[in-house]
């Protein structure tokens, strides 16, 4: 049995009202309601009580996961801790994933490592390591981009195990990392339809956000079949920004694609998309959904996984 997440009316969380129905998924699992077996269980069985079997096994249920570059992770965590400080990193036989919103319910970041981008992968039950990101991306620093990273944790744990070998094998870098209690609610997004969606360079929807940024703390984005357009207007004047569909056939990275089933027109916080592309060196192109009176979505694809953003447009009573 599901919960439907009863929503906020204030402005704030536009994000959630949009989401109609959002449900909590029921096969979370957070590190309150972790599995008491292991060394738990052992420490709470009273030496005395010899006829309880459990006393004679040993749990080595655990993750294993190796990068083959440490800089998958580390520009993905430079791409995230300035919208969430702590989340979970839920690890299954599919892969490790992390879904978390911002302090003010405006964004969620919705993150997946496939398993098949691991060699070798190994997770032989669901765990769930709840971990600060800035912490986290400070022990990163110490690995450069071309090491090898192995992540580690043994059943019901208590630290994150994390080595960094460099690629002809002359420095292995040994760190754990403590772990957190994070009691977080996993949210069922709904699969939407989209009306646009709009594929283009990276780099090209990074320079757009920073510079409108500078005119004003809002972007209204425009999808039609003439284009898509960006725009801003501020106390010191208005700028925008059109781009047309283009096909380049050598670098389909470099092309802008524009799918339409009806225009739309919303506005967003320039604050946030200019966060969201700090995601740019992960992909080489950016995929932004958009339908009337839902959150926008932003999708960095990369090797082996995936970014998501979502943003909530924003509303009249929000700018007044």
């Amino acid at each position: 049995m599901s919960n439907t997440i009863n929503c906020p009316k204030n402005a704030k969380t536009r994000l959630w009202r949009c989401l109609i129905s959002v449900q909590i998924g029921v096969n979370c699992i957070s590190q309150p309601t972790r599995s008491l077996l292991g060394k738990r269980v052992l420490e709470r069985t009273p030496p005395s009580h010899t006829t309880t079997p459990i006393q004679n096994l040993i749990y080595i249920t655990m993750l294993e996961a190796r990068l083959a570059q440490a800089a998958v992770l580390k520009k993905t965590l430079d791409a995230i801790k300035e919208l969430v400080t702590d989340a979970n990193f839920d690890c299954s036989d599919g892969g490790i994933s992390l879904q978390a919103m911002d302090n003010s319910h405006v964004a969620l970041v919705s993150l997946l490592l496939r398993a098949d981008g691991f060699e070798p992968y190994r997770c032989d039950r669901n765990l769930a390591l709840g971990i600060n990101l800035n912490s986290l991306s400070k022990v990163l620093r110490s690995a450069q981009n071309e090491d090898i990273i192995t992540l580690k944790a043994a059943d019901d744990p208590d630290n994150l195990s994390l080595t960094f070998e460099s690629q002809n094998q002359d420095r292995i870098s040994e760190y754990e990392m403590k772990l957190m209690d994070i009691d977080q609610e996993h949210l069922g997004i709904p699969e939407t339809a989209y009306a646009a969606v709009i594929t283009m360079p990276a780099a090209e929807f990074q320079r757009i956000c920073r510079d409108l940024s500078g005119i004003s703390e809002s972007v209204t984005i425009d999808a039609s079949k003439d284009g898509v357009k960006f725009a801003s207007a501020g106390d010191i004047g208005n700028g925008s920004v059109t781009l047309k569909q283009t096909h380049n056939p050598e670098e389909p990275a470099l092309s802008t694609s524009i799918e339409l089933s009806e225009s739309v027109t919303l506005t967003f916080s320039l604050k946030y998309l200019v966060n969201f592309t700090k995601a740019t060196p992960l992909a080489g192109a950016v995929t932004l959904q958009m339908s009337n009176d839902v959150p926008l979505l932003v999708e960095y694809k990369m090797e082996g996984g995936y970014l998501r953003y979502y943003l909530a447009p924003k509303i009249q009573d929000d700018e007044e």
